[in-house]
């Protein structure tokens, strides 16, 4: 039987990043079509059937960093990605992104960009 890749390790989850993750969680708990799921020890975030976005439960992609995609950003938020360097390409294919949080001050920051996440996976596909 052959051989299956090794998966990238996740590592655990700081105790400064499981509170970030909490204060964000409960923030998004009012938007309306949101839906939260856990899975492989994060929090993964949903506009109905489309996940937007995932915070860190009890593994960390990198760091202290929440993701969220976009298969529908326009050109103004992909523009102040780019010019973001907290922000960095978790997989540039699935169009997910990945922000570095650094202090509680970048949990508005962190809120806009899932903000925005959250609102592009309500866009129709073919659209901008």
């Amino acid at each position: 039987m052959p051989e299956r890749p090794e998966r990238a390790k996740l590592a655990p989850v700081s105790d400064q990043m499981k509170a970030w993750s909490s204060a964000l969680a409960a923030e998004l708990l009012d938007w309306p079509q949101l839906g939260q799921k856990l899975f492989f020890g994060f929090t993964a975030l949903y506009r109905g059937k489309t996940m937007f976005g995932a915070l860190p439960r009890t593994r960390s992609f990198q760091g202290n960093s929440v993701a969220f995609r976009f298969d529908h950003a326009s050109r103004a938020i992909l523009d102040r990605m780019e010019k973001d360097p907290r922000i960095a390409a978790f997989n540039k294919k699935k169009r997910w992104f990945l922000f570095e949080l650094s202090s509680d001050a970048d949990l508005h920051q962190a809120l806009d960009y899932l903000a925005a996440a959250f609102e592009a996976a309500r866009t129709p596909k073919g659209t901008k």
